[in-house]
């Protein structure tokens, strides 16, 4: 929250009721972790679902646009 938010640590410590000492050292163990290996792949699952999907968004769009405009050419023929 502190890292990605872009508010000030001393915001966030006032959010979470904690110091700002207890922000400051949450994060810097934060950093001393090592990367999960398991997050990794986790990571690019996600990623390629949010590709197919915007990808699905996109066709479902397309084809609602299709209809669209063949339900006003309809609506016209029919009015004659």
């Amino acid at each position: 929250m502190a890292l990605s938010s872009g508010r000030t640590r001393r915001s966030v410590t006032e959010d979470l009721g904690v110091g700002l000492s207890m922000l400051t050292r949450w994060i810097g163990r934060g950093k001393d972790r090592k990367p999960d290996p398991s997050r990794g792949s986790e990571q690019a699952d996600l990623a390629a679902e949010l590709e197919r999907l915007r990808r699905e968004n996109e066709i479902l769009r397309q084809e609602r646009e299709i209809l669209k405009r063949a339900a006003a050419f309809f609506a016209r023929e029919g009015s004659r």
